[in-house]
C-alpha cells in the first residue's frame, strides 16, 4: 500500500532525533510520570507479558522491562526497530523488538495481558482493522491503553515549533499531508474511539488530557494538542 510505505519513509527518516528526545524522557521525569499512570491501569498480577504497539524507539518497552515485564515492541519502521535495539543495548534492558504492521499482527490469539501504544493510531490507514487485532490479541481482562492526540482537524504549523521540535519545515509537510490522506483524520477523538472499542468488546473509559502528568521535564518540548488516554479492558 503506497500510504504505508510513505509513513515508514517518515518514520525512518525522523528516526534518529525521535530516538534522542525518548532517551532524554527515559532518563528524567517524564519517565516516573509515564510510569505511574500505566501501573496505575495495568493488571495487578506480574510479571506481565506486554506488547508494545508501534514502539518507535521504544519508550514503553524499555519503561516495561525495567519493571521486570515480558516485552516484546512492534513498528513498521526498520530504522526505528534499530534505534530501539541500540537503546535496549545501551540501556541494558531485556526487550524484544520486531518489524511488524500495526494493523496485522503474527501473534496468535490472547497472547498478551496489556497493549500498550503512543501517539500511533493517529497515522494508521485503518484503525479499525488494527483496534480489532489488538483485541485479538488480548487476553480475557487484558487491557489496551491507548495514548494519542486529536490531530485530525489541526494545522501543525499552529502547534509545532520546528527549531525546538527537532522536525524540519518539509518534514512538517510531509506528516500534514500523510495525516490529510488518512480516514480517522475525519473523525473526532477520542469520542469515536470509545464508540467503536465498546462495539468491539471493550469496557471503555477515557482521560481527556493526560499531558499535565507525564510531560514533567520542563527541558523537553511537545505539541500543544491535548493527550488523552483511553483505557480499554477486554470483556
Amino acid at each position: 500500500m503506497e500510504i504505508e510505505r510513505r509513513i515508514e519513509k517518515y518514520w525512518d527518516e525522523r528516526s534518529e532525533n525521535f530516538s534522542e528526545v525518548r532517551r532524554r524522557e527515559l532518563a528524567g521525569a517524564d519517565a516516573e510520570g509515564w510510569l505511574e499512570y500505566i501501573e496505575s491501569k495495568l493488571p495487578s498480577r506480574a510479571p506481565l507479558r506486554i506488547l508494545d504497539v508501534g514502539t518507535g524507539a521504544g519508550f514503553f518497552a524499555l519503561l516495561m522491562a525495567r519493571r521486570g515485564h515480558e516485552v516484546i515492541g512492534v513498528d513498521m519502521s526498520r530504522e526505528m526497530i534499530k534505534r530501539a535495539r541500540l537503546n535496549a543495548d545501551d540501556l541494558k534492558l531485556r526487550a524484544e523488538f520486531r518489524l511488524m504492521n500495526a494493523q496485522r499482527l503474527d501473534f496468535d490469539d490472547e497472547t498478551f495481558d496489556a497493549v500498550l501504544s503512543r501517539n500511533l493510531t493517529w497515522t494508521l490507514p485503518d484503525v479499525e482493522r488494527a483496534y480489532r487485532d489488538w483485541h485479538r490479541v488480548l487476553k480475557v481482562g487484558g487491557v489496551m491503553l491507548n495514548f494519542d492526540s486529536d490531530y485530525g482537524d489541526k494545522d501543525f504549523g499552529d502547534v509545532v515549533t520546528c527549531s525546538r521540535s527537532g522536525v524540519d519545515n518539509d518534514q512538517l509537510d510531509e506528516c500534514g499531508a500523510i495525516k490529510n490522506a488518512l480516514a480517522i483524520s475525519r473523525c473526532r477523538r477520542p469520542s469515536w474511539d470509545e464508540k467503536f472499542l465498546s462495539g468491539i468488546g471493550f469496557d471503555v473509559s477515557i482521560d481527556e488530557d493526560i499531558a499535565p502528568s507525564v510531560h514533567r521535564d520542563n527541558t523537553l518540548d511537545f505539541d500543544r494538542i491535548a493527550l488523552f488516554a483511553i483505557t480499554a479492558v477486554k470483556k
